[in-house]
C-alpha cells in the first residue's frame, strides 16, 4: 500500500465517521447556537486536538496498551462517562433554571464564566475526546489497516489524524456557518433553553452509553 493510497482510503472512512451524528457534532452545534462562531471554532479545534492525541497514541501503541489492560480502560471509561454526565446535566439544569435569567453555559465545569473564553471552549472539546477511550479503540482497530510498513507508524498515524482533522474542520465549519445564519432566532431565550435541553440530554445519553458499555 502506497502512502497516497493509504491516505485516500482512510479519508473515505474518516469522512463517513465525521458526518455521523455524535457527541462532537452536538458540542459544536450547542456552542455555536449558545455563544459565538469564535467559541464554536475553538471547541472544534479542541475536539480535533483530542482526535490527534488518540491517533498518535494508537500509532505508537499506547492505546493498544490501554485496551489490553481492563482496569486502565475501565478507569478512563468511567472518568469520561462522569465528565460527560456532569456536562450534560449542567446543560439541562441551565435549560430549566438559566443563571440570572441570562445566557447560560455548561462551561462552568472548566471554571469558565459567561461568556466562555476560546481557551475554555478548546479545553472542553479536547477533554471530551481525550477522556473517551472508545476513540482510542476505534483508532487501534482502524489505523493498522492504513499504515504502510516501510514508514514510521507514529508519523503516518499523525498524517492520517491530520486528514481526519481537516475533514472535521470542514464539517464543523459548515455547521457553524449554518447556525450563524440563524443567529437572530437562536438568541431568543426560549430557543437557547431548548438548545441546552436537547444538547444536554444527548450528552447525558452519550455518557450513559459509554459508562454502561462492556468494552
Amino acid at each position: 500500500m502506497t502512502v497516497m493510497h493509504a491516505i485516500t482510503s482512510f479519508a473515505v472512512v474518516a469522512g463517513l465517521m465525521t458526518i455521523t451524528p455524535g457527541l462532537d457534532t452536538t458540542l459544536v452545534l450547542r456552542t455555536a447556537a449558545r455563544h459565538s462562531r469564535r467559541a464554536a471554532f475553538a471547541t472544534a479545534l479542541g475536539i480535533n486536538a483530542g482526535v490527534l492525541a488518540w491517533a498518535v497514541a494508537a500509532a505508537v501503541g499506547v492505546s493498544a496498551l490501554l485496551n489490553a489492560s481492563q482496569l486502565a480502560f475501565t478507569v478512563v471509561k468511567v472518568a469520561g462517562a462522569v465528565y460527560m454526565l456532569k456536562l450534560g446535566i449542567t446543560m439541562i439544569h441551565h435549560a430549566i433554571r438559566p443563571p440570572h435569567g441570562d445566557v447560560a453555559t455548561a462551561d462552568s465545569l472548566a471554571g469558565v464564566t459567561v461568556p466562555p473564553s476560546a481557551t475554555s471552549c478548546f479545553r472542553q472539546g479536547f477533554l471530551t475526546n481525550l477522556m473517551n477511550p472508545k476513540i482510542g479503540a476505534f483508532y487501534v482497530a482502524l489505523l493498522p489497516q492504513f499504515l504502510p510498513p516501510e514508514h514510521s507508524a507514529a508519523v503516518m498515524g499523525a498524517v492520517l489524524a491530520l486528514v481526519h482533522n481537516v475533514e472535521g474542520l470542514l464539517w464543523f465549519s459548515l455547521i457553524i456557518l449554518a447556525v450563524d445564519r440563524m443567529r437572530d432566532l437562536l438568541q431568543r431565550p426560549r430557543v437557547q433553553r431548548s438548545v441546552d435541553a436537547v444538547a444536554g440530554s444527548a450528552v447525558v445519553g452519550f455518557g450513559l452509553r459509554l459508562g454502561l458499555s462492556r468494552s
